[in-house]
């Protein structure tokens, strides 16, 4: 159940800015950080071969577009579609782009998986809820069009990383006969959110984060998942890294205490993973992260 935003006042009296930048400025935690962005960006570089389909408009804002990485040729039995996995970014809403996150897509592909990555505009530019509706205008074009590059709209995994696992697990209580009289009722059933963020009040009050974002208690209220009601039908695996913060540690329990076990069947902390390495481990074939994330491609419910 939705719950009424607490007073600025309140929260600084419990939070110190120090403090919540040490737990959200991720960066600052991990002082190697920008060696996994070279990394990524040089394997996100060799995964955009000719065989991508890139940029694809979905929607009216700027950055409003995506790619698509269609299952590799010959791993998909004759006949089939492949299942769809759409990964989201991170970067607190604010940074980053879906050609840093290329990187996802080849091992998926090899595995018979169809890969869609959005792009979104970026606040100050947008606010947060308005990301969230153009990440529903992504589910939507990809329901409608991926069949043309072999996926199967039936069959939609979520994915999405630190900020993108806020959207990921916001978009499961969309109502998508309100987005198109044309999408059905179940287009996404499915999600699994990396290190995501569930409560989005304390951000309001993070040094590094705040001027960016500019959130308001009525955003706040509308777009954290732990503030909204379990979806219907839908679940959402959640993970974080057990070497991330302990804010991070805190959104992932609170999304299974808020949703309860229904809708959100796993709730892991992963060893050894940290808020860049857990991506590592999403596309590390045999770690449990990865193997999540095959497990929600194979549903057909």
């Amino acid at each position: 159940m939705a719950r009424a935003p607490t007073t600025a006042a309140a929260l600084l009296a419990r939070f110190d800015p120090d403090w919540l930048d040490l737990m959200y400025n991720n960066r600052r935690r991990v002082p190697e950080h920008g060696e996994y962005f070279a990394r990524w960006a040089a394997a996100s570089l060799q995964a955009r071969t000719p065989q991508a389909v890139l940029d694809q408009r979905f929607g009216p804002g700027p950055q409003e577009t995506l790619d698509v990485f269609p299952a590799s040729a010959g791993r998909v039995p004759a006949g089939d579609l492949a299942p769809v996995l759409v990964f989201i970014h991170g970067g607190y809403w604010r940074s980053l782009d879906k050609s840093d996150h290329s990187f996802v897509a080849p091992v998926f592909n090899r595995q018979g998986v169809c890969v869609v990555v959005p792009n979104y505009d970026l606040c100050p530019a947008v606010t947060v809820p308005d990301i969230v509706l153009q990440m529903v205008r992504a589910l939507a074009w990809t329901w409608r069009h991926i069949a043309q590059w072999g996926g199967d709209p039936t069959r939609i995994l979520l994915v999405g990383h630190s900020a993108g696992g806020q959207l990921a697990a916001q978009l499961l209580n969309t109502r998508w006969s309100q987005v198109g009289a044309d999408l059905p009722a179940d287009l996404m059933r499915h999600a699994l959110s990396i290190s995501g963020l569930f409560d989005l009040e304390p951000l309001m009050h993070t040094p590094s984060l705040r001027e960016a974002l500019r959130l308001t208690p009525e955003q706040v209220a509308r777009v954290s998942p732990a503030w909204q009601p379990a979806p219907q039908g839908g679940t959402l695996c959640a993970v974080a890294g057990l070497d991330e913060s302990s804010e991070f540690m805190r959104h992932n329990r609170l999304i299974r205490r808020a949703w309860g076990r229904r809708a959100v069947p796993v709730c892991e902390a992963l060893p050894g993973l940290n808020h860049f390495s857990v991506l590592d481990a999403l596309v590390t074939p045999g770690h449990r992260l990865h193997q999540l994330a095959l497990a929600g491609l194979q549903r057909r419910d």
